[in-house]
């Protein structure tokens, strides 16, 4: 298996459609909690991302007999996501709010907090900062706050979020220049 991890993920894609599940395995393992936590943090909530991301590798499996590599597979891949998360609201948009608080609470932020060898104080900052950054992500509005996900946690140039979103490369770029602005200005008002 070690093989594989310097095999390109459009290979990997093509092998698992020629009939390799151990391609698919490696896709998987490579992208699935960057996946995951663009839609958590998309939804706010952890079962529905469970149900939103596990549909999501299910139209990785379904399409991998047509799949062409017409853009990177993680470009192809986060692009199959948004559509699910867009879907998912537009099913659900009169039960759920983007801005909810999340059905566990501060559990998210303690994701982010990493665990250190200092003291409590010091933890708590940390989970202080790191709810602080939640807040004010959770505060951007909806197509902000995706671009800067999509870059932030799936690696997407400004190119490769215009067309997993399906807006024009300008459009991309302004709304993550608006997002980091936005989420500067609110991070330097808690410090």
């Amino acid at each position: 298996m070690e093989a594989d991890t310097a095999l390109s993920d459009e290979h990997l894609m093509h092998a698992y459609a020629a009939g390799d599940t151990r391609a698919f395995e490696t896709l998987y393992d490579r992208h699935s909690l960057p996946v995951w936590r663009f839609v958590q943090r998309s939804v706010q909530n952890h079962a529905v991302a469970d149900d939103l991301v596990q549909d999501v590798w299910f139209s990785v499996a379904r399409q991998a007999p047509l799949y062409e590599a017409r853009a990177r597979f993680r470009t192809w891949l986060f692009t199959l996501a948004h559509h699910r998360i867009v879907d998912h609201w537009r099913t659900h948009k009169h039960h759920a709010s983007l801005d909810a608080e999340s059905e566990d609470g501060a559990a998210l932020a303690d994701t982010l907090a990493a665990e250190s060898g200092f003291g409590p104080e010091r933890r708590l900052s940390s989970r202080e900062q790191a709810q602080a950054l939640l807040d004010a992500l959770a505060a951007l509005p909806a197509v902000q706050r995706e671009a800067f996900l999509l870059q932030a946690e799936a690696g997407m140039s400004v190119s490769e979020i215009a067309q997993a979103t399906g807006v024009s490369t300008e459009t991309a770029k302004s709304r993550l220049r608006y997002a980091r602005a936005r989420l500067r200005d609110t991070l330097e008002a808690f410090a």
